[in-house]
């Protein structure tokens, strides 16, 4: 912000935040915490280009915004997003720290991308979704979200390589439940039939399965809940391990999953 512009903060901070994170630090002349980090944060803002806007806030010349985000010592960071503030620190901590910080709060490079991806998963573009993704995958291999929906998009066509996908989600506490789903129902898609216990709950596991392979969601939960009803025990409690893993993979917000989730629990 050049200070020799007028300052508004609902046009340079709230608006400007809908379209670009905007990172605020309030600080005051005389304040030796502030001076320290000032070049730290214009360091990182000019290493970020792109990424996130540096908005700095006299307290002294700007009481009132100061009082209103209740700012009780300086230097504070606020990090607003969509006209919110999303996260702060207060003092002047390390580079290091802070680019960490930044790390965990602001949105990866590749976000619209990414978003565009949900954007056509959610409309069944499926093809569409995937030609996203590979193209994110390309520029930055290591991004654990793009792992995590192209390890869900695969799943069913191509089960190992969802499998392999969910591999490297298993140490992100955010996605290791997913990880854990993957490998559920990969180990089920996968598998051959002569690998499954042989009697008298095979053949509607494997219908399960077979309907599983064509996803037919509710057609499999359906059999698997009538194995689990007949011998909860058949391949070492599988059909449970199914049916919760049908219901993470669908969400508990899918009218699938609504309306299976109590005959499921009612199942043993």
């Amino acid at each position: 912000m050049n200070p020799s512009l007028r300052f508004d903060f609902q046009c340079d901070v709230l608006e400007q935040s809908h379209d670009m994170p905007v990172l605020v630090d309030f600080w005051a002349e005389g304040c030796a915490p502030c001076s320290l980090l000032a070049p730290v944060l214009q360091r990182l803002a000019e290493k970020h280009a792109g990424r996130f806007s540096l908005v700095k806030i006299n307290t002294e010349e700007y009481p009132d915004i100061a009082t209103k985000f209740q700012i009780r010592s300086i230097p504070t960071v606020l990090l607003f997003s969509a006209g919110e503030v999303t996260d702060s620190f207060s003092g002047a901590l390390p580079e290091y720290q802070i680019e960490e910080w930044l790390k965990k709060n602001l949105p990866g490079a590749y976000a619209k991308e990414i978003a565009l991806a949900g954007e056509f998963v959610r409309d069944g573009k499926r093809s569409m979704a995937l030609s996203v993704l590979d193209g994110v995958m390309q520029k930055e291999t290591g991004n654990v979200t793009v792992h995590a929906l192209l390890a869900k998009l695969k799943l069913f066509s191509s089960p190992q390589e969802a499998l392999q996908l969910s591999e490297l989600l298993e140490a992100e506490p955010e996605h290791a439940e997913l990880s854990e789903t993957i490998r559920t129902l990969a180990r089920l898609l996968s598998a051959p039939a002569k690998s499954f216990p042989d009697d008298e709950s095979r053949a509607g596991y494997l219908d399960a399965i077979e309907k599983l392979r064509r996803e037919d969601l509710e057609g499999a939960l359906e059999w698997f809940i009538s194995v689990l009803r007949q011998n909860r025990s058949y391949d070492d409690d599988g059909s449970r391990k199914a049916c919760i893993a049908i219901f993470r993979y669908l969400g508990e917000e899918h009218d699938i999953t609504q309306k299976y989730r109590k005959t499921f629990d009612r199942a043993f």
